[in-house]
């Protein structure tokens, strides 16, 4: 019986030996495919693949997964905040645009500022400990 284990356990070392070289050397695949209509190019598909350790990579100047949003998560959170940014000066453009439209009279009620919000949500005191009416 163990003569029976000892092929498939000599190909798992050769696949072990097989993929070290081949993640420490690299292995590069390319190809084209064209698809065409009465020799008329309809289609073409380039394909390269680069089959590396990380290391072997990072030599020869490849390292796009440290800069892509997808694969970063803390990437994805400052796209989320750059993409809420922009909504926020959207919407602010958008009421810079309706108080312009309006004459500039001053109708438009300005926001209040950081610190009388807090103030009135403390009951009138600001951050002084005073209250608002002296």
């Amino acid at each position: 019986m163990s003569r029976a284990m000892e092929p498939t356990y000599q190909r798992a070392t050769g696949l072990v030996d097989v993929l070290d070289r081949v993640l420490d050397k690299g292995l590069v695949v390319a190809g084209d495919i064209r698809v065409s209509l009465a020799e008329v190019e309809l289609l073409t598909i380039r394909i390269r693949l680069l089959v590396c350790s990380i290391d072997k990579a990072e030599q020869i100047g490849l390292d796009w997964w440290r800069h892509d949003p997808n694969l970063s998560v803390q990437r994805r959170a400052l796209t989320e905040e750059r993409d809420e940014l922009r909504r926020q000066v959207r919407r602010l453009e958008k009421r810079l645009a309706a108080i312009e439209a309006g004459g500039g009279t001053g109708t438009a009620r300005r926001p209040a500022p950081a610190r009388a919000r807090k103030a009135a949500r403390r009951g009138g005191k600001d951050s002084g400990g005073r209250s608002g009416g002296d």
